[in-house]
């Protein structure tokens, strides 16, 4: 199969441009950056330098493609001018037009937990306004709508409190939720991306599912700190925390929010419609979380 992907090589993209080209496909990455093209030429892709924000550069990338993986990559959110929701709806938009324009007739859409809804989600809300325009699409492109859980990186941000205040600091706590690695994700994208598809569907990927104090427990033995706790705060508390640290005040109130959501409910389309959970488990993560730890 000729497969296009977004994402360039990052934590999803290198193992999933890994997996499909040992497979034996023929694979294009997409990349802002220059010098990035050797790298993934390296791996037996080739590479598409170009911007997202140019519908003309993504339908010649897309033209020819038996399936296209589209993914919403991270903006600025130091940037005080950065407005994500307008951000993230035009991407979406320069996807869909390229895809229609391209005759593209499979996509497998990189979305989120979070995108059932338009409230209580904080930021995640972006991800449903995306899939929302992605159903705009005519009826005979096949769309998979792929929502992975929270990231195991996402928790480098509990880093600085653990370092300040001996703890791990949310505005959530006493609650099991799920995690992922990118390793599971991009293992679940080669899956869907190469089976013939129709319609529109969904689903969620997960590798554990622990409750905080859980959380706290296998990092704490990690970075050698076992009676590490998880404390919950005010979310007035974390938002000042926030917007101190630079964050742009947009961002910060939806990550608060959505921090709220996990206490409510974010994770109801999720308990209703849970994965078979993937191969890597927070202990297996504990190690890398240990390593950069100790290197800041």
């Amino acid at each position: 199969m000729k497969i296009i992907l977004t994402g360039s090589l990052g934590h999803i993209g290198k193992p999933l441009t890994e997996e499909l080209v040992q497979k034996g496909h023929a694979v294009t990455v997409i990349s802002s950056k220059g010098e990035k093209q050797t790298e993934i030429e390296a791996l037996g892709a080739t590479a598409a330098i170009g911007s997202l924000e140019h519908v003309d550069f993504l339908t010649a990338t897309f033209t020819g493609a038996d399936a296209v993986y589209c993914m919403i990559p991270p903006g600025n959110f130091a940037d005080p001018n950065f407005d994500l929701m307008a951000e993230c709806s035009k991407l979406a938009d320069n996807y869909k037009q390229s895809i229609l324009q391209a005759r593209v007739k499979h996509v497998v859409h990189l979305s989120s937990i979070g995108a059932h809804t338009d409230k209580g989600n904080g930021i995640l809300r972006f991800h449903y306004v995306v899939e929302n325009i992605l159903r705009e699409l005519p009826a005979d492109i096949a769309i998979k709508h792929l929502r992975p859980v929270g990231f195991y990186y996402n928790l480098f941000s509990f880093i600085p409190a653990i370092k300040t205040q001996g703890a791990i600091v949310s505005n959530y706590g006493d609650i099991t939720e799920p995690w992922v690695s990118p390793i599971d994700i991009a293992a679940v994208v080669a899956d869907e991306i190469v089976k013939p598809f129709e319609g529109r569907t969904i689903r969620y990927i997960a590798s554990d599912e622990l409750n905080c104090h859980e959380v706290a427990g296998i990092l704490g033995a990690a970075i050698g700190k076992p009676d590490l706790k998880w404390l919950t705060i005010p979310d007035e508390q974390l938002l000042n925390g926030l917007l101190a640290a630079g964050i742009n005040p947009g961002i910060a109130n939806g990550l608060v929010e959505m921090n709220a959501g996990r206490r409510n409910t974010l994770y109801e389309d999720y308990n209703s419609n849970k994965p078979t959970l993937g191969k890597v488990k927070l202990t297996d993560f504990a190690k890398e979380f240990a390593a950069f730890y100790n290197q800041k």
